[in-house]
């Protein structure tokens, strides 16, 4: 399970150092895609392949289901960690997600997920974004 907040600066070549703690769980290879509210997602192979699964299962018919299973497969690419831990962050997901030098790393149950510290900061102070608001959402539906 991923847990926790980092924070990391991309190098001049748009990689980035992924925290060790998160590195056993992702393995050596693991799949990186474009994200929902401007972020990346991370999965390992075991994970994406359940996601993949449910994806698949979408009626081709909708066109919501047709275009988010676009918009996630087009932009997913395999990555490797090297020996120091990094990672490169392909071209168009630094543009998705507007990565440029400071980003967050952080831990989301079966994901990871990469922020631009600014993106991290401006999702934090949405005002929308009420911690007691979101818990009676989550009240709602069983949680």
């Amino acid at each position: 399970m991923f847990i926790g907040e980092y924070q990391h600066t991309l190098d001049d070549k748009g990689r980035i150092t992924i925290p060790s703690k998160f590195r056993d769980d992702l393995g050596s290879n693991f799949i990186m895609t474009k994200g929902l509210d401007n972020c990346l997602f991370i999965y390992p192979k075991s994970e994406w392949h359940i996601l993949e699964e449910k994806l698949k299962s979408l009626p081709l018919t909708s066109r919501d289901a047709r275009a988010f299973v676009r918009f996630f497969f087009s932009g997913a690419c395999e990555c490797e960690l090297d020996k120091q831990g990094r990672v490169l962050i392909p071209s168009n997901l630094r543009v998705h997600s507007k990565l440029e030098k400071d980003a967050v790393v952080i831990g989301v149950s079966t994901r990871v997920e990469i922020w631009s510290k600014d993106e991290w900061n401006l999702y934090n102070e949405d005002d929308n974004l009420s911690y007691e608001s979101i818990a009676e959402k989550m009240a709602e539906l069983g949680i």
